[in-house]
């Protein structure tokens, strides 16, 4: 392909005996690297997706090749340009490999400063231009090409929280789009119709709008910050447990989404993560920088993504993340999905009666959460049952489920006296609530989010800035009072305090007491179903229905001129 390509560049350039043999072997070079680049990027996706050594030096060579190939091209521009016949939308194409690679490095290794690589190498494709003169070319595959480049940056926009250039990209690309549609009468413009409605509906997902003083909106991060997580302080007896790995899975119908993220998902990868911070040279091969000085902060869990996995996909996973956790580490497993309810009775009560929550078949869903069943009598295979989670509670293992069949997993057993939390969100909304369940989990936004989903349940749409500070300053203090409370606790379960020595985990755990003490003081939210519950159960006079805690909660509703949502008197109620 190369030599061919050759001859036609020379024979192109006038006759070969007068191109001098320097300027030669440079397209000769380039065109080897070229191949070559194409050539490991292509084999990327060969890899196995799970596992985290096989890939790294695989990656390493990719990355190796397209350093070259990136500085070959911008030492040799002007030959290139006169022999090759080198234009824009081909540097493009490298700089958005580029950016590719960086893209799949971080959710190889869940370290989020590659995600601004990645952003560097898309913006400057946009900078200079690059795609410019695509549409002057009478070739769709090309603008196709330009439509997914905006896509995928779009993607890590989203990722880093920067919105105002996401609507600057989602203008361009639908006016692209529509370019591309009315030149081309294509096929593909209701599919690329609904990537537009998909971004726009992603970005709207948020209940709450955050306001600067010239009505601009601000934009909140949901990484873990430094002030993030309540201290640990003296005389708190904790595990020395660290959160190693997580798996992400979301199977919610209707459930907003863009790429390969539900809402839900976006939001929990998030409270995985701390702040990104800007690597210090912009070519440096991923995992090949080799540094003396050890690094200040821990490294993010690991994390794998996965959107709508069918069982044997789930379970694979688990059992390759469960190999893999290294000693004194735990396994993180959010499940945000539909119900699956048992049909008929069951005269015993085990871990296969309960139902769980549904993984991914060709079977069509009817009414919703109902799931269709062909025998009354068998379990339902479909389904992620708490029982298929107790071969790997043989390690640390801390589970979240945000569904309408969460309580099935309440009936865990501890077999093997690991460390074992699961946190379960309410089953059930008030009806006042319910509409807003394809914008996202209200249990997931108080763990992402929790001012906001307070404020989201106080009836609050939006809020100025000053306020919300203010109201994020309280919420911290009331953070480190629940930490307080939970390892000052003579009846809590020792797992949560295993549990609590890492920072992420920690900062769940009191988030989740932070929903649940709301949730069970609001005025509409009255039926247990209501509720967040937990496996083991958390003492409630001494966590979610502290007196100590309630009071902060009316305070913080004061501060919001919202105390009239909730009960003053909670604990005459019950």
């Amino acid at each position: 392909r190369t030599e061919f390509a050759l001859k036609e560049i020379m024979s192109s350039g006038g006759a070969e005996d007068d191109i001098p043999q320097a300027e030669r072997k440079t397209v000769t070079d380039f065109c080897y690297l070229l191949d070559k680049s194409k050539q490991l990027f292509n084999g990327l996706r060969d890899l196995p997706q799970y596992g985290q050594k096989q890939w790294q030096s695989y990656f390493g060579r990719t990355f190796d090749v397209y350093t070259k190939l990136w500085k070959f091209q911008q030492q040799h521009r002007q030959v290139l340009d006169n022999r090759y016949g080198l234009k824009r939308w081909q540097i493009g194409e490298i700089a958005s490999k580029i950016g590719q690679l960086y893209y799949h490095y971080y959710l190889r290794t869940s370290e989020t400063s590659y995600l601004n690589e990645a952003f560097s190498f898309y913006s400057a494709i946009r900078q200079r231009s690059y795609y410019s003169q695509v549409n002057k070319e009478d070739r769709p595959e090309l603008v196709v090409k330009k439509l997914r480049y905006y896509a995928r940056f779009i993607v890590v926009c989203l990722l880093l929280n920067k919105m105002d250039v996401v609507k600057d990209l989602v203008k361009e690309l639908s006016d692209e789009i529509e370019d591309y549609t009315h030149r081309f009468n294509t096929e593909d413009q209701v599919e690329w119709n609904l990537v537009l409605q998909e971004v726009a509906a992603f970005i709207e997902a948020d209940p709450v709008m955050v306001l600067n003083d010239d009505n601009t909106i601000v934009i909140t991060s949901n990484r873990l910050s430094e002030t993030g997580a309540p201290l640990l302080e003296q005389g708190m007896i904790v595990g020395q447990l660290a959160l190693a790995d997580a798996l992400i899975i979301g199977n919610c119908n209707n459930q907003v989404k863009f790429s390969e993220l539900t809402i839900d998902m976006f939001r929990m990868l998030q409270a995985l993560e701390r702040e990104p911070m800007n690597l210090a040279s912009q070519m440096n091969k991923p995992g090949m920088q080799e540094s003396t000085e050890k690094p200040a902060r821990r490294e993010n869990p690991h994390k794998y993504l996965l959107y709508k996995p069918t069982f044997s996909q789930l379970y694979t996973f688990l059992a390759a993340s469960f190999k893999e956790l290294p000693a004194n580490s735990v396994l993180l497993i959010y499940l945000s999905a539909t119900g699956v309810f048992p049909s008929g009775r069951s005269d015993s009560e085990g871990p296969y009666d309960f139902g769980g929550v549904l993984t991914n078949s060709n079977r069509d869903i009817i009414n919703g959460d109902a799931i269709h069943k062909r025998n009354q009598a068998y379990k339902e295979m479909h389904c992620l049952h708490p029982g298929d989670l107790y071969p790997f509670t043989r390690k640390p293992l801390f589970i979240i489920v945000d569904s309408s069949n969460s309580v099935a997993y309440k009936n865990f057993t501890n077999l093997f006296g690991q460390p074992l939390v699961c946190l379960l969100s309410p089953t059930a909304y008030p009806k006042a609530l319910q509409d807003q369940s394809q914008r996202g989990s209200l249990f997931t936004l108080f763990l992402n989010n929790p001012l906001m989903a307070f404020l989201f349940v106080s009836g609050l749409s939006s809020m100025r800035r000053g306020l919300w500070e203010k109201c994020q300053d309280y919420l911290r203090k009331i953070n480190r009072d629940i930490a307080q409370l939970l390892t000052h606790s003579r009846s809590i379960d020792q797992s949560f305090l295993q549990f609590f020595g890492d920072e992420f985990l920690r900062l769940l755990l009191t988030r989740f007491i932070f929903c649940s003490a709301t949730m069970r003081m609001h005025k509409i939210f009255r039926e247990t179903r209501n509720y967040p519950e937990s496996y083991p159960q958390l003492p409630r006079d001494e966590t979610v229905e502290n007196p100590h805690l309630q009071k902060h909660i009316l305070e913080l509703a004061s501060i919001l001129d919202v105390r009239n949502v909730f009960l003053e008197n909670t604990l005459d109620d019950y």
